[in-house]
This record gives structure tokens, sequence and C-alpha cells, in this order.
């Protein structure tokens, strides 16, 4: 097997290297998947949750795209919850808890029943780098795998260093060897490198919680799921709990701040600003006397509960002694301590829209290396990367996705203008034209793409159009239905808004923020018509019609912006020779090479001026 030359080999198997492999193998590529152990593919290292806010627009758009993780989501959840509902639909995010044993069970079956996908067991101490190009890789038993392509999906585990306390170990995860050579050998080729850090809370004994002491957290009454396949909806669902910190808990975790990492120096690096550790927050909000921590199952037949808000780098003992005084945890029983790790990135500048690597030709980069945190800005990433892998070596054209497609595209797009000195987590205020990248249309955003590209069969395109096609017999039914007063005036009393004194159409009263279809459906004419219709496709027409202006305003800025996308700027371009741009313009845009004026625009520290002057030089 190791004797052959791969199209794409993918080196570790977390959310983005797996779906980088899965991508290039079910686009044709043969593929390899080297892992430093076998048993961890798909491993939820941190949290046992899939989506949340922004994040869960981005598994949809994984799946509408052919990838997995919306499939084995949806496979090992165990609870669901759509986020945001009291907001507008631009703002709903889907969001699983999920079982952490079954979900790394279903990448695995997912992964070893997709064709030309091989799996290695080794960890990958080199790059074989030939004429400026990644030809393959070397492991620590001195095997040189060769290949056209390589995608380089580490983690944490390059150079990884776990705090607890004072005491610090080597490792990518807590029980698991780190792996080293790669960093020393790309900035020996002239890549910058640097380190972040991120944490991980305790697991605890949920047979010591008290419950009764907690706020139960249950899913939805009507739980849906992420992927636009037919994978099983939930019938049962596991809560979740809230409880809160205190000021004993709090003081506590103080009198241990002498021996924490954050504090005495240890750690240098930035963790992230949006998951900040409990002492991290008890220091930076120190007028507040709690904190909400999330008490999460970790599956349908464990014991092991997440502690999710108490992410912690302080000694063992001390987490231990403050956990026994927050509410229902006094007789608490720790199976691990929560830990920080360190561990090296490449400031993402450093690539191109494909994530190719500027400096070599082949090589990819996607997940942590790039500075990000999360599974599913991991996963985005490794699904682009895997693409774009095949299609360089199929000699296809590169495949890209604009910040007005995807918020994966605002992702990648983000990453290699603006760079990162923090891990980079999704919002969907990060997004301009978060209205038209909702997470109910990602598959008839994407899926017609997927289809072209080959990661979407006919059937799954054929039944996009139909819920377009369905979705619009709905919205013209409603757009063209008159209500009369005697009508509609009861509906309008009981929500207390105001009544009409003549007849108007269905859709307009959909545009009243207190009125739905749901709501439409108690007169007998409208549910006769709408009843045959599915829940995705009664959602789609509804949104439609209630934020028409809105998306409409959108579409316009979107053509806008898109002209300053179509002036391309050559590669070779000599910022430095036009004497009327800043200097920090010329510092910049030679260092991140934007290819349009739209993303010269976005990169910080380029002013309106300095566009200008570039719309001039290049005859705009």
């Amino acid at each position: 097997m190791i004797s052959e030359i791969y199209d794409v080999i993918v080196v570790g198997a977390g959310h983005a290297g797996c779906e980088a492999a899965a991508a290039a193998a079910n686009l044709g590529s043969k593929t390899l998947l080297v892992t430093m152990n076998m048993q961890t593919i798909g491993q939820m290292s941190c949290n046992p949750a899939m989506g949340g806010i922004a994040k869960g627009q981005i598994v949809r758009e994984i799946d509408a795209m052919g990838g997995y993780s919306g499939i084995v989501a949806d496979k090992s959840a165990i609870q669901f919850k759509m986020l945001n509902l009291s907001k507008g639909p631009a703002m709903w995010s889907p969001r699983t808890q999920n079982d952490r044993m079954l979900f790394a069970e279903e990448w695995r079956y997912a992964l070893e029943n997709t064709p030309n996908l091989d799996f290695f067991q080794d960890m990958v101490k080199s790059l074989i780098i030939e004429n400026n190009k990644a030809v393959g890789v070397v492991t620590s038993l001195g095997i040189e795998i060769r290949s056209k392509s390589v995608v380089l999906t580490n983690g944490t585990f390059l150079n990884g260093l776990i705090h607890v306390g004072d005491k610090q170990l080597g490792g990518g995860r807590m029980g698991e060897p780190r792996a080293f050579g790669i960093t020393e050998q790309l900035v020996s080729l002239g890549f910058e490198s640097g380190r972040m850090k991120t944490g991980t809370p305790p697991r605890v004994d949920g047979r010591s919680l008290d419950y009764s002491k907690m706020e139960e957290q249950k899913g939805d009454e009507k739980p849906q799921k992420f992927s636009y396949t037919d994978t099983p909806k939930l019938t049962k669902q596991l809560s979740c709990h809230i409880v809160y910190t205190n000021e004993t808990v709090h003081d506590i975790l103080r009198e241990g701040f002498d021996r924490s990492p954050m504090f005495n120096g240890t750690i240098q690096s930035l963790g992230p600003r949006y998951c900040p550790s409990i002492e991290d927050k008890i220091n930076r909000f120190a007028e507040r006397t709690r904190h909400q921590l999330f008490v999460e199952p970790e599956g349908w037949k464990t014991v092991e509960i997440y502690v999710n808000g108490f992410s912690s780098s302080l000694p063992e003992d001390v987490q231990i002694k403050a956990m026994k005084h927050i509410p229902g945890f006094e007789n608490v029983k720790v199976f691990r301590p929560g830990y920080a790790i360190e561990y090296d990135y490449f400031p993402p500048t450093q690539l191109k829209h494909t994530l190719e690597t500027k400096l070599i030709d082949n090589l990819y980069f996607a997940g942590q290396i790039n500075g990000t945190t999360g599974y599913e800005e991991a996963a985005g990433q490794g699904l682009m990367a895997g693409i774009n892998a095949h299609n360089k070596v199929a000699d296809r054209d590169e495949f890209i996705l604009n910040r007005d497609e995807a918020y994966i595209g605002v992702l990648i797009d983000d990453l290699i203008t603006k760079g990162t000195e923090e891990p980079y987590r999704m919002f969907t205020s990060r997004a301009e034209y978060r209205l038209l990248l909702r997470q109910d249309n990602a598959d008839i955003r994407l899926t017609e793409k997927a289809y072209h590209l080959g990661l979407a069969k006919e059937e799954r395109l054929h039944k996009v159009e139909e819920k377009i096609t369905k979705s619009q017999e709905l919205e013209s039914f409603l757009r063209e239905t008159s209500l009369k007063p005697g009508i509609i005036n009861p509906i309008l009393e009981n929500i207390e808004s105001n009544p009409v004194d003549q007849a108007y159409r269905a859709s307009q009263f959909l545009t009243r923020p207190n009125i739905t279809l749901d709501k439409l459906d108690e007169i007998d004419v409208i549910k006769e018509f709408t009843s045959q219709y599915s829940d995705e496709v009664r959602e789609q027409a509804e949104v439609n019609i209630k934020y028409k202006g809105y998306i409409e305003k959108e579409k316009e800025n979107v053509a806008k912006l898109n002209r300053l996308e179509n002036v391309k700027i050559p590669q070779d371009f000599d910022y430095i020779k036009i004497s009327s741009l800043s200097a920090e313009a010329k510092q910049k845009m030679n260092k991140v090479r934007p290819k349009t004026l739209a993303q010269a625009g976005r990169i910080s520290g380029v002013s309106p001026a300095d566009i200008n002057v570039l719309m001039v030089y290049l005859g705009r």
C-alpha cells in the first residue's frame, strides 16, 4: 500500500482531516488518511456537541456540499435545539448534544465505507518537498509515502504542551503524544509560526451529582436535524442542566492563581476570547458574583458528564475543591481534571483562498493549524482543502466559496485576508450578508455547486429543486389569497394586533412581526392548502415573504461588492512603487497579495483612500 503514489495524503484524523479525506476520496482521488491513533478518528476532544450560533450554519453547509459532519452529528445526537428563535431567521442556529463515543464510531464507519480511501497509523514527522512542491510524507518509522498533494490537519498536536497547575506534559490531547518535526521543517522553509492556547473542563461522574439543585434544559419538542439527507430524527432526548458558580467557588479558585500557568507566566500564548477558562472569567469579570455552567451528558450509556464553562488549567486539587461548592456538586467525583494546551499554528495569511500554501505548491493547511477553534470551523476548512487538493492534482479549476455564498466563505476569507492572533471562532456578526446565509437555505445555496463538483448525486439535486418549486408554489398561494376582515380579525385580536377594515393578501399579514404561518393555519382555507407542505418548505416560504425587502437589499449590496470582486489584481503586482498608497497598505497588501480589489478592501489597515488609489492605477 505505502509503495504506491497517492493523489492526496491527509495528515490527522480530527474534524478537518476526516472531511478533507472524505471529500478528496469521494471526488475520485486515491487518498490516504494518516493518523497517530486509529481509535481516535473523529474524536470530540472538547465538548460533546455540534453546531451552535453560526457554527450550526456551517454544519448545514458542509452537509449541503456532500460532507459527513451533519450526517454523523444526526446519527449520534442525544438532544437537538434551535438556538436564537426569539430573534430573526438570520440568527437561528441548530445545535446537537452528541454521544461522544458514538460520534467517533459513526465517523469511522463513514470513512471506512468511502471508496478510494486508505488508512495508516503512524506519526508524520516531516514532509517530502521537491522543486518547491509537496510530494509526500515521512513517518516516525522512517517510511516514505509519496503523493501528489498533502493536506495538514494537525489540530493541537504540533509540539503540544498540556498544563495542569504547575505540571506540564507533552501531548496533543490528554493521554496522547504530541507531534514534532513538521513545525521545524516548515519554519526552515520560510513559514511563519506561532503558539496558541485552548483548554477543556473537568469530566465528572454523573452519579455523584444532585440534579434537583439544577435547572433542567430539555431539547426542542419537535427536534430537527442537520442533514438534508434521510438521517433519522430524534424520538427521545437526554436533558442537559444549568447551574451557577458563586463567590465561594471564586474565592477558592483565586487561592490557586499563584499556581496557575495562566497567571504565573508559564503560558504566554493567547486563548479563545469567547471561550475563556473559569479563572480567566473571574479575573476579567471580577464584578460578577456568578457564572453559568452547562452540565452536559457525554452519551446515552455513560455516566460521564462534561462541565461546560468550567475550563481550567488550575491544579487539580483546586479544581475539585472549588467544584464541591457548586450547587449539586457537593459530592462530586472527578474522572479527569481540566487542562490547558499550547500548540503550534501557522498564521493563515500564508494561504491562498483554496487553503493551499503560498510558499509550497500542493501543500494545504486546514483546521487549528490555521488558528481557528471549533469542530465546525475545522470541518469546513477540511472540506474545502480536500476539494481543492483533488482539483489541483486532477487539473481542475480551484473551488472557492465567496462571502455572500456561505459562512465557510466568510471563515476562509477572514483567515487569509485578516489573519488571526487568537483562536478564530465564527459568529453571525462576522457575515455581512447573514440574512442570505441562513441555516434553512444552505441546500438551496450550495447543493447545485456540490453536484457540479461531483460530491452530490442527481437525486439530491432534484430534492432541492423540488423544495424550491414547492416553496414558490406556497409563496404564490399566500400572495394571491385574500383574507376578509371577518376571517382574519379574530386572529389579530387574539394576539393584540391591529384589526383591518378591508381584505388584504395573506402574505401581507405575514409581514407583521407577530403573525406566523402557523397562526394563519387557524383559517380553514389556508390550512387546507398549506398542510400538504413539509416544515422545511413552509419555513422557506414564510421567511421569503416576511423578509423579502431585507433580502432584496442584501442582494443589491452583494451585486455592488461583486463589481470590486471582479476587478482582479495581478499576483506579481508591485505595491511599493505606488507612492500614493499608505505605508501600512503597501506592507499589508504585499504580505496578503489580495486577488481582487474587494479582498484588498477587507485587509485590516487598508483604507478606502488606498482602494481608490488602486482603482485609478488599475484603470477603473
